[in-house]
């Protein structure tokens, strides 16, 4: 039996919006049992919003969760690094409407959650463990979730692009794997959809300091830190959206091609079918010792990194 935990000690960080350019401060505290991950928006009276399936509310082009009209707007990066480390309880408080990008990836949230430590509740930690399959596509993105007693994900791109050809990424996600092979990968836009984003009010905080960008034939900002870094990032976008069941996961999941709307779909009909999962607050040991061999991660990429 495992036990739930919050962080040590309080830790803050600060940056701008992606998408509104805001300045905006961030800052973790500790939490008790049972709290989960608890959104305060300190300008706005303290006013609280879980991280929860339940209150999302927009997914195009980052995950937004919504209470009462009161938004919380790119929270899938932080939530990425909250889930990974284990950390099941925490109060965040943000100071605008949307967390900052910083450099793009999850590594300055890992960093920060070093920094902060953790601290062990006297509650048991209660997970999610999927008994039956459940998948569905919209045209030729699919995404699925499958029996396991570990927490694995398994994630497919294509962008047709040069450098950013067909990319797969399949790993056993803990701690370590996730700070090692997935945290350090950055977001990514394309020369050709800027404009439209902009268009659409989008994108406002965005630069070559914290997004790959990329034209027509070839990355504008390289190198790379890894080669498949767009898979990579498709991932940790993914464990971000399935922070939102509320519980760690026991399953594994498969994505192919799809984004935000899918997954928070996939984690919306999950936990809306009981027949699917159970709780349980017993995780059991893989017959097979985790090792570096357990993380497979295969680039099929059309170029190397610029």
């Amino acid at each position: 039996m495992s036990y739930q935990l919050t962080i040590q000690h309080p830790v803050e960080i600060d940056g701008i919006g992606l998408h509104t350019a805001v300045r905006s401060h961030v800052r973790l505290l500790p939490a008790p049992a049972d709290t989960g991950i608890v959104f305060r928006r300190s300008d706005l009276d303290g006013f609280e919003i879980a991280a929860h399936a339940d209150n999302v509310a927009r997914v195009s082009y980052a995950t937004s969760l919504m209470r009462q009209s009161v938004l919380i707007s790119t929270t899938e990066h932080l939530l990425a690094a909250l889930y990974c480390c284990g950390i099941d309880n925490v109060f965040v408080e943000l100071d605008a409407l949307e967390l900052p990008i910083l450099d793009g990836s999850a590594k300055p949230f890992i960093d920060i959650l070093r920094q902060a430590g953790t601290r062990r509740l006297r509650r048991p930690r209660r997970f999610i463990r999927v008994c039956k399959p459940l998948e569905f596509a919209d045209g030729d993105r699919r995404i699925g979730i499958y029996p396991a007693d570990e927490f694995r994900v398994h994630c497919f791109v294509d962008y047709h692009h040069p450098a950013a050809g067909p990319q797969e990424v399949e790993m056993t996600v803990n701690a370590e794997s996730f700070s090692r092979e997935l945290a350090p990968a950055r977001t990514f836009t394309f020369v050709k959809e800027l404009l439209a984003l902009q268009k659409m009010g989008l994108i406002r905080g965005g630069s070559l300091a914290n997004a790959i960008v990329m034209d027509d034939q070839c990355i504008l900002n390289g190198p790379l830190r890894f080669p498949d870094e767009f898979g990579r990032h498709k991932a940790l976008d993914l464990i971000g959206d399935l922070a939102l069941v509320g519980r760690p996961l026991l399953a594994r999941i498969v994505a192919h091609k799809a984004g935000h709307a899918l997954h928070t779909q996939l984690v919306t009909r999950l936990l809306a079918d009981r027949s699917l999962w159970e709780e349980t607050t017993f995780q059991r040991v893989p017959a097979r010792t985790p090792t570096s061999a357990s993380l497979a991660i295969s680039a099929r990429s059309h170029a190397e990194a610029d």
